[in-house]
């Protein structure tokens, strides 16, 4: 089984139209471009799912609208890999071109902000998740798939709130325990505006010091030297830390039942 390709993808709304093919992209692709990803379509779902194979099984990292898939497949951003009742499909050579054109193609007012999106835009594989692979002194991971389920909610929430129209956020203000600013809210739906809801309410979770370093790390994707070093801790602290954030989140999301699945 393939997707059945439109001559022109549409989604509910209408036609699809650039912007969003475009922050989809930005969205999608870099996760396809990261090592053992690869997007999953059923034939009777409307929508896709993109896994990462783990040790523990695989593990979701985000999910997209059907449409969005086909217009990938018809521009050969994608090719299935493993046909069937399940298709597999991994990114392209053309794909992983588009890619570096949009991300070469992103422009800030502010040069911080530009660097930060530029590397968060190019890295390969996100910090949490090659920490991971690392082991304590007994041999278990550092990190387990739980936790790593965790941080990649998180960073899917994030991106989401991306995607809509552009709007300033400063997630700073969140990162004090019991302020929402008037933004964290049920969180329902799919949209931008309920992913910065979800968002705001795991942060003020956090709060300080643990919410920083969550947001630096899952989802600014820093690398943990640069994180403590922007945060004055002593090197190697980093990693202890982000997994006590981790912990907090993932009994975070538990609290929310349904309401913290990953959308779709």
């Amino acid at each position: 089984m393939t997707l059945h390709i439109r001559s022109a993808p549409r989604e509910p709304g209408g036609l699809l139209d650039e912007d969003r093919l475009n922050a989809e992209a930005l969205r999608v692709l870099r996760r396809l471009v990261e090592p053992g990803v690869i997007m999953a379509v059923a034939a009777d779902m409307d929508r896709a799912v993109v896994l990462r194979d783990g040790v523990d099984g695989a593990i979701r990292l985000c999910v997209l609208d059907r449409p969005v898939a086909e217009a990938f497949a018809l521009r050969e951003w994608i090719s299935c890999s493993k046909p069937g009742r399940v298709a597999r499909y991994t990114i392209t050579a053309q794909g992983r071109a588009a890619y570096r054109r949009l991300v070469d193609g992103i422009e800030r007012d502010d040069d911080d902000d530009e660097d930060r999106a530029r590397g968060r835009y190019c890295q390969i594989e996100s910090p949490v998740a090659v920490l991971a692979r690392r082991r304590d002194k007994d041999g278990k991971p550092f990190l387990g798939a739980d936790l790593l389920i965790a941080a990649e909610r998180l960073r899917e929430d994030f991106e989401v709130s991306q995607t809509g129209p552009q709007v300033t956020q400063d997630w700073g203000r969140f990162l004090t325990a019991g302020t929402s600013n008037g933004m964290v809210g049920s969180g329902a739906g799919r949209g931008p505006a309920a992913a910065r809801e979800r968002l705001a309410a795991a942060l003020s979770e956090l709060g300080p010091g643990l919410g920083e370093v969550a947001l630096r790390c899952c989802c600014h994707l820093e690398g943990l030297e640069t994180a403590e070093q922007a945060m004055g801790w002593s090197a190697r602290s980093g990693k202890i830390v982000l997994r006590i954030a981790l912990q907090r989140l993932k009994r975070h999301y538990e609290s929310q039942g349904d309401a913290a699945n990953m959308i779709g």
